[in-house]
């Protein structure tokens, strides 16, 4: 069992193969093979993940916002040569994450047990 933080105001997580509906739950579980380059990591949410509060879904900031993710991903001493890569991430983020692929996703996230309203005695 793992325990994700998802926006209280994300959709809910579509069935697999269904339309991405930006629930981010993939994302906030762990990175894809292109999240794990951006965030150095295999486990836990995808440091390229963003919370798109206007459209109220999750986004893939290697697609939204590719200059950012890889200002953030590069050591500060290599950050001059962010055009490049953030240009050639623009361009194949949404092949390279599947985008519009349809979920594929197998997790099924659970809302936590209510919290508990009474006192212990």
């Amino acid at each position: 069992m793992q325990t994700i933080f998802i926006h209280p105001a994300a959709p809910p997580k579509p069935p697999e193969g269904a339309p991405c509906n930006g629930c981010g739950v993939c994302c906030l579980a762990q990175p894809c093979p292109v999240g794990m380059l951006l965030s150095r990591r295999r486990r836990g949410a995808c440091q390229a993940l963003r919370w798109d509060a206007v459209q109220a879904r999750y986004r893939c900031g290697a697609i939204t916002e590719p200059r950012a993710v890889v200002l953030a991903a590069l050591p500060h001493g290599l950050r001059w040569l962010a055009p490049v890569p953030a240009a050639l991430l623009g361009r194949l983020a949404r092949r390279w994450v599947a985008a519009g692929q349809g979920c594929d996703s197998d997790l099924l996230p659970q809302a936590p047990p209510p919290a508990s309203t009474t006192m212990p005695s």
